[in-house]
């Protein structure tokens, strides 16, 4: 398997805990610079309002753990029914709002990432295809 990092992202967020819990919690703006050589995938994004954007938490502390302990309560559990970025595959996932577009750079809101993360994928939000109405969470 091999992964292409396709851009990075800048932000204010230095250290891990500066971050909020998650990406939508925050009306922090962010920027998404694409490679100039992947600059041509962006061709048809000026009228997308949200996009899903995958990025890589290279800053993830652990990569093995099979158990976490979430931020907020007591209880172990499986990595898998969690969100933390300490995984073993410590691939990020937000919905952004596009605030702007210049060039090769998307001005966004909703993520998470510290500045300098690598940008894995983007791609256009669909409520008709991404959502999904009838969730929920233990």
């Amino acid at each position: 398997m091999e992964l292409v990092q396709i851009g990075v992202i800048h932000s204010n967020y230095k250290e891990r805990f500066d971050t909020p819990r998650q990406g939508r919690l925050s009306d922090e703006a962010q920027v998404i610079e694409v490679f100039v050589e992947y600059m041509e995938g962006m061709k048809g994004i000026e009228n997308v309002s949200h996009l899903i954007v995958l990025y890589w938490f290279d800053r993830a502390n652990r990569r093995n753990p099979l158990f976490i302990k979430p931020r907020e309560g007591n209880e172990k559990k499986g990595v898998f029914a969690t969100r933390s970025p300490n995984r073993p595959n410590p691939i990020a996932f937000s919905i952004a709002e596009v605030i702007k577009i210049e060039g090769n750079k998307i001005t966004v809101k909703g993520l998470e990432a510290l500045n300098q993360t690598p940008l894995l994928d983007i791609k256009p939000y669909s409520v008709e295809i991404d959502c999904v109405d009838s969730t929920h969470l233990p």
